[in-house]
């Protein structure tokens, strides 16, 4: 065997992949790399809520090194339930949680050979956009400690961005994969709804949750997806259909591909932003793509939409957290106390946010005035998207209108903060897929750029990902 390459916590899957299988690195080497950065940065960053033993995870990877995935760790999202571990969702009513069966994401990636990490900090119950609900505290983004790295997946982003994990899993309701992916400069793909089976993920809006892959680069992106899509029986709403190999048609190039602006996007950018933006613009038309401007007329309405679906489903889910079965009690000195108590300490403000504007939408005189409202005005949305994908093969749009802005900054208007999502709860209310890319920087900071597809155009937007990707490689 070969001398071991120097920090090969900062490789990529695809090349640890290819170096084990010549052999010119060991398993353990790359274990040993990744528990030196994360001794050294995690502290400062708290990526993590829970880590494997590493001398557990050596002996975990020898016995994949058969298999596809050749005992590579992946970091998994603390809201996905994994054996061995507690899956807290960020909350402190499932602090002591441990699950008794893995999530259908997680047996998959075991069954190609991989092995799980550690558990990632999050927002509370997915709900957020900077990784500060946590109740562990705050996840500080590796690039500069002083911002956010944006949520719910803000642990999982982190962790790859500052090379303490090859790789993570992370979920993504209303952009909670892509923007952190883009606060961090890493890649975040969220699947077409359905793709990527939900069982073992603990619901916080049902017709919107999915899980996918945050990676350090796109053939990453592929080669997880690959592993994670396919039909669940487990799970009634999983496509049916057999899972593809992503990585397959990558390097195809785009030549020929109808690239669409989203004009209301575009023009909501401004100085630096804009012109990164426009930077793209040329890069898709260098490739050999035709671009053209299309129009989503009616994404100005969204985030109320979003915020009045997203809570709604959230109230229903939420109910089960009671202090009677799994979850911690706080107080037992009656049922009604049992009940309230428990609630109230063991949900955060956000949560406590969402739960009430959610009843309150779906309670009797006004279900109808505005969930019901809000769910034809999410058709709507799904029309616009239509008309869009006649004229073009993917979209392209910046994934947030800035980069990660200061901790602390939004957390006292909550309006500001949702509003960070205005680029993405379109595509989830839509169920279509999308990846986001470091598409440059602005105020030296990361800055996304979002490529969305049609329902199961994985292959299409992982194309033009990897196509630009290589460009600005060059």
């Amino acid at each position: 065997m070969t001398a071991t390459p120097e920090r090969l916590n900062e490789k990529p899957l695809h090349e640890l992949l290819a170096l084990l299988q010549r052999g010119e690195i060991s398993i353990e080497s790359l274990i040993e790399d990744l528990f030196r950065a994360i001794e050294a940065r995690e502290p400062e960053i708290h990526a993590y809520l829970e880590l494997a033993d590493p001398d557990e995870l050596v002996r975990q990877a020898q016995d994949q090194r058969e298999k596809p995935l050749r005992g590579l760790p992946v970091a998994v999202k603390d809201l996905i339930s994994t054996v061995g571990f507690r899956t807290t969702c960020g909350s402190r009513f499932l602090e002591d949680f441990r699950p008794i069966y893995d999530a259908t994401a997680v047996e998959k990636l075991k069954g190609a050979g991989a092995t799980v990490l550690g558990k990632t900090n999050l927002d509370e119950f997915g709900m957020g956009s900077s990784n500060e609900n946590s109740a562990f505290g705050p996840t500080r983004n590796p690039l500069d400690l002083e911002r956010v790295p944006g949520g719910s997946s803000g642990g999982s982003a982190a962790a790859v961005a500052a090379h303490l994990a090859p790789a993570a899993l992370g979920t993504d309701t209303g952009g909670s994969i892509r923007l952190p992916a883009a606060f961090c400069g890493v890649v975040g793909l969220k699947p077409t709804y359905g793709l990527v089976s939900r069982y073992g993920l603990v619901a916080y809006a049902s017709s919107l949750d999915q899980i996918g892959p945050i990676t350090k680069d796109v053939r990453d992106a592929a080669l997880l997806l690959s592993v994670l899509a396919g039909h669940d029986p487990r799970d009634s709403t999983s496509i049916n259909g057999d899972s593809a190999d992503y990585t397959a048609e990558l390097e195809g190039g785009i030549e020929g591909f109808r690239v669409g602006v989203v004009r209301e996007f575009f023009d909501a950018l401004e100085g630096e932003a804009r012109r990164v933006a426009e930077g793209w613009v040329r890069a898709f038309e260098g490739l050999g793509a035709a671009v053209e401007e299309v129009s989503l007329p009616h994404a100005e309405y969204a985030i109320p939409t979003y915020y009045l679906i997203a809570s709604s489903e959230a109230s229903a889910n939420l109910a089960r957290y009671d202090g009677v079965r799994y979850t911690r009690r706080f107080h037992d000195e009656s049922l009604e106390e049992m009940f309230s108590q428990s609630r109230e300490e063991g949900f955060g403000p956000e949560v406590k946010r969402r739960i009430m504007l959610g009843t309150y939408a779906l309670s009797a005189g006004y279900y109808e005035q505005w969930y019901g409202k809000a769910q034809r005005v999410r058709t709507l949305i799904c029309q616009d998207f239509r008309r869009a994908f006649e004229r073009a093969d993917v979209l392209i749009t910046p994934t947030a209108p800035t980069p990660a802005f200061k901790l602390g900054e939004k957390l006292d208007d909550p309006l500001q903060m949702y509003l960070c999502d205005a680029f993405l709860v379109p595509i989830s209310l839509a169920g279509l897929c999308a990846i986001s890319v470091p598409g440059g920087t602005v105020e030296g900071l990361p800055f996304g750029l979002q490529i969305v597809g049609d329902k199961l155009q994985e292959a299409k937007i992982l194309r033009a990902a990897y196509a630009f990707e290589q460009s600005r490689a060059r």
